[in-house]
């Protein structure tokens, strides 16, 4: 697998030949790479500090060892967070007064991968424009190494139980009405640091934890994304234990998945719909997720007489419409949830915290919640191309043909079926020859006609 170079970092397999994984001539050359253009964004400081802190995957440790004595070879105090959350490490540069941050995972990719993330001053993913740049400065090797008497110190710091206490400080989460709603869980952490820092969130919040693959080994149990056919073991133990839901999280902890008390998925596109319905209950304003996620958050936005925004894809991009538009809640459809009053990152411990909130408000099952929202269901697709083929013109095409429709092209092609209350979004691969065809419904088989028939205009279009 070729490494995988983007605007937030790198990412690749760990073992291979140069320029096929993630080796450590790269991590050490983009490590390099991201402390020059700190200096450069910043300049004129005495010390320069970064924190750094990885998830559990086998290799982390590893990379932990190349990045931090990067970073002080290039004169960077390095503050260190061992094994912590990626929401974690976002607010620890914050804490810290740091000038970024870098965290080392591969989110909910499988165990031979790891990555690099880089953040900014403000604890968030650094903006299209310095990803660009450091991409550059990383190509061209234009950084250098610092005197001996100029080398970076090197600190450690464990920053969960201060992020623990910020999730509790939060003006929704309603510690004392969750203790009394007595809440037994299940917790799926995969082996990885959701295993340390969620058991710990649960019983401050007075909640009995089951815990299941909370071994933070870096030996995911299974498949590490929180899809639901990744979760029948979480399911059936939450049925077995009589357990009021499931609660899963990725590998880095920054996506939330729920599991209903009779075991059915509460689905991914709906932990945001949740917590937003619960934040809209409280105080009104404009709400984002991205493009490809449900539009149930814009239907319960809209019946809160509030203002509902899309954003392109990625977490930047969804923090950059949520500063425009002041929103007080945001994220995106995989279980991403981004509270701006806390920090601009998708943290699935404060999704759990004002989840487990609401439901303790409404004194309701978790199926019951589920079953109050929109009824929505997502076809998810792709078109893999024959290399050379202009898929940009394809995509222009099809603007064409759905003309008479609401059509956002910020980020591939997106048409909205209003009336009908269905979606399709177009996105081109930026690193395969593959359109992805994402449809929504209000049944499976509508969002799938919908996508078979975009899918058969694109064939037409090809011919």
């Amino acid at each position: 697998m070729a490494l995988i170079k983007s605007i937030s970092g790198i990412r690749g397999t760990i073992g291979g030949e140069t320029g096929e994984a993630l080796t450590p001539l790269d991590i050490v050359k983009f490590t390099a790479a991201y402390s020059t253009r700190l200096k450069v964004r910043l300049p004129g400081r005495d010390r320069y500090k970064v924190v750094v802190g990885r998830d559990a995957r086998i290799s982390g440790e590893m990379v932990d060892k190349l990045v931090c004595g990067t970073l002080i070879a290039c004169g960077v105090d390095v503050v260190n967070a061992g094994l912590a959350s990626t929401p974690t490490v976002e607010m620890a540069v914050t804490f810290e007064g740091a000038d970024g941050g870098i965290i080392l995972t591969a989110s909910h990719n499988p165990k031979q991968w790891n990555a690099l993330k880089l953040l900014n001053e403000s604890g968030e993913f650094l903006d299209a424009a310095e990803g660009e740049l450091l991409l550059k400065c990383a190509e061209n090797e234009d950084f250098k190494f610092e005197e001996v008497d100029h080398i970076g110190n090197y600190t450690e710091k464990d920053f969960t139980k201060r992020h623990i206490e910020a999730v509790l400080s939060h003006p929704l989460v309603d510690i004392e009405l969750i203790y009394r709603s007595g809440f037994k869980v299940v917790l799926d952490a995969v082996n990885s640091v959701g295993g340390i820092v969620m058991p710990k969130l649960l019983e401050a919040l007075g909640v009995t934890c089951i815990k299941l693959n909370c071994e933070p080994n870096g030996q995911f149990a299974h498949n590490p994304e929180p899809l639901p056919e990744n979760l029948k073991e979480l399911s059936a133990k939450v049925v077995s234990e009589k357990a009021d839901l499931g609660i899963a999280v990725d590998p880095d902890v920054d996506r939330l998945a729920l599991i209903c008390e009779d075991g059915t998925p509460f689905v991914e596109e709906y932990t945001l719909v949740a917590v937003a319905d619960y934040i809209l209950s409280t105080k009104k304003g404009s709400t984002v997720s991205n493009l490809s996620s449900s539009r149930a958050l814009r239907d319960i936005t809209e019946s809160a007489g509030c203002k509902y925004s899309a954003a392109a894809v990625g977490e930047v991009n969804v923090v950059t419409e949520m500063k425009k538009v002041s929103a007080v809640i945001g994220g995106e459809g995989n279980g991403g949830v981004i509270v701006p009053d806390l920090h601009y990152g998708r943290d699935a411990l404060i999704g759990t915290a004002l989840f487990l909130s609401y439901l303790a408000k409404k004194g309701i099952s978790t199926s019951s919640l589920r079953e109050s929202y929109p009824k929505y269901y997502i076809s998810k697709n792709k078109i893999e191309l024959s290399a050379g083929i202009d898929v940009d013109n394809i995509l222009n095409e099809v603007k064409k043909v759905y003309s008479d429709f609401r059509i956002t092209d910020i980020d591939g092609v997106k048409v909205d079926f209003d009336d009908e209350k269905k979606w399709v979004h177009l996105r081109k691969s930026n690193t395969e020859p593959i359109i992805r065809i994402y449809a929504e419904a209000p049944t499976i088989e509508s969002a799938n006609e919908l996508a078979n028939k975009v899918i058969e205009k694109i064939h037409e279009i090809l011919k």
